[in-house]
């Protein structure tokens, strides 16, 4: 079967730079190929930046910075243009969706739950930076404290290609919010949603130079490389690969920049025989199947009670296979393609890994009628050792491992080892098990007898190497802006004298 859909209306010709209020190419004319994940043909032609094109961008949100309205804006000026964005994303999320799906491979009713989430996330950081709170401390009669929260420049965010418009909104409407200015890296697997945000922020009424937006690779000498060592841009906010991650808390030390970094995971997913089973292999089939397996918070390691798991497994495994994989355009997929060739050939290479390491209950292959493309049966493994491979790596595509235990200390024991610590989900009708379980397990979020649900103001991040610091809500204001103390004296001040004829 081949994708027999037509690329969505309204492509753009080729993807360009957008610097300081134009559409521009890169400087020495280089360009790239973005292919469409179903056919993996090349679609369309995008500009890659390297470390002149982004001193451009950067010298165009400085002076935003320095010259323009932005930074000085009160906190509901802001908030109305915020709030014409998120209005904008929504009459526009049908194209966006379509864009996004057939970019990314993401099917096309995930792909328009990614495009109302943008939105929101738009209007949430209005209404909070409307609604903020500033600290005050008194002393009567003598001080008056307070802490002025300022906007701290340009600010550098460097985007995945999971669910690319979305988590781009996830940086770009606190950023922005509390007065800074921009300059966006999308990922070079998925520009073309991105290159929807000038027309968006244009409409909006958003000032000339305060979004700037640099395509291309991330290596040394490249766009993603040349915007972290960039010595004025003084905040990094990064997602995606731990590796990575670790390069960039390298590359960006010289000037100790602000760092918000949400890498990898290889999320539990914890069912105690009490569990709901019902509604927890619903949930975790959602959870490592949904995005194409695709998302950092899935719950790709399963861990279940010995006197439950065989029937878990054969239940699971069952429903897995009942999981419809099709063309990203059609409504009723559930899975779709992979992103890239590359990362297609990378999943497979990890099934082929679990072959060797653990017993295959579901899927393991390319999937049935799809003989182009970066299609991948959901695929579950059984009996996997802790040790294995596919227990321990990230694999970021649409493959689970189950694996049994005895007691709560070893579910506890499996659960933190690995060297990741993004998310958990815990199952149980035990409330006291559940609390005392997320307090003790490895995780920046856990979840109890829930999905991935998200509430807006909590915040979001991981532990070891699933991240540094922490986004959303409160945290994402303090990320982007610098807290400023300001005493005030109220009365007669006893100082010492040092001097005094």
């Amino acid at each position: 079967m081949t994708d027999t859909t037509t690329a969505p209306t309204g492509l753009p010709e080729k993807i360009r730079h957008y610097i300081d209020g134009e559409f521009v190419d890169s400087l020495d004319g280089e360009e790239f190929d973005v292919i469409n994940p179903v056919t993996n043909d090349p679609y369309i032609r995008a500009a890659s930046g390297k470390k002149a094109d982004v001193d451009r961008a950067v010298a165009s949100a400085k002076r935003a910075f320095a010259e323009g309205p932005w930074p000085t804006m009160l906190p509901r000026e802001r908030a109305r243009v915020l709030g014409r964005i998120a209005d904008i994303v929504e009459t526009r999320e049908q194209t966006l969706a379509e864009m996004e799906s057939f970019d990314s491979g993401l099917p096309i009713t995930q792909a328009l739950g990614q495009a109302r989430r943008a939105a929101e996330n738009f209007r949430f950081f209005a209404d909070l930076i409307v609604a903020q709170i500033d600290e005050a401390y008194k002393v009567p009669g003598r001080q008056a404290n307070y802490v002025n929260r300022k906007p701290i420049g340009v600010a550098g965010l460097i985007t995945p290609w999971n669910t690319p418009f979305m988590l781009e909104s996830w940086k770009l409407a606190p950023a922005i919010a509390t007065g800074n200015t921009v300059v966006l890296k999308p990922a070079e697997f998925t520009p073309l949603s991105a290159s929807l945000w000038p027309g968006i922020f244009e409409e909006a009424g958003l000032p000339q130079g305060v979004f700037n937006m640099v395509n291309g690779f991330g290596e040394e000498g490249f766009a993603g490389d040349s915007l972290v060592k960039h010595p004025e841009v003084p905040l990094i906010s990064f997602t995606g690969e731990s590796s990575t991650g670790q390069l960039i808390f390298a590359n960006a030390a010289p000037w100790l920049k602000g760092l918000s970094m949400e890498l990898g995971g290889k999320s539990p997913a914890v069912v105690f025989a009490d569990a709901d089973l019902d509604a927890a292999i619903n949930a975790t089939v959602f959870g490592v199947f949904s995005l194409n397996g695709e998302r950092c918070t899935a719950g790709s390691r399963i861990l279940v009670e010995e006197s439950v798991y065989d029937e878990f497994v054969e239940r699971y495994a069952a429903q897995a296979k009942r999981v419809k994989v099709g063309l990203p355009s059609d409504p009723t997929t559930e899975v779709a393609a992979l992103v890239h060739p590359e990362h297609y050939e990378k999943v497979m290479s990890y099934i082929e890994i679990g072959k060797q390491e653990a017993r295959l209950v579901a899927g393991g292959g390319r999937a049935e009628g799809f003989e182009t493309g970066n299609f991948v049966q959901p695929t579950v493994f059984a009996d996997v050792m802790p040790d294995a491979r596919i227990f321990q790596e990230e694999i970021f595509g649409p493959v689970v491992a189950i694996t049994p235990f005895k007691s709560d200390a070893e579910a506890l024991e499996l659960a933190n080892n690995t060297r990741y610590g993004l998310a958990a989900y815990i199952w149980t009708s035990d409330l006291k098990r559940a609390h005392n379980f997320s307090q003790a397990v490895e995780a920046g979020m856990v979840w109890l007898n829930s999905n991935n649900v998200r509430d807006l103001r909590t915040p979001f991040g991981g532990v070891k190497a699933s991240g540094l610091g922490h986004e959303g809500g409160y945290r994402s204001i303090d990320f982007y802006t610098e807290a400023q103390a300001v005493h005030i004296n109220l009365g007669e001040v006893h100082n010492p004298v040092f001097g005094k004829q």
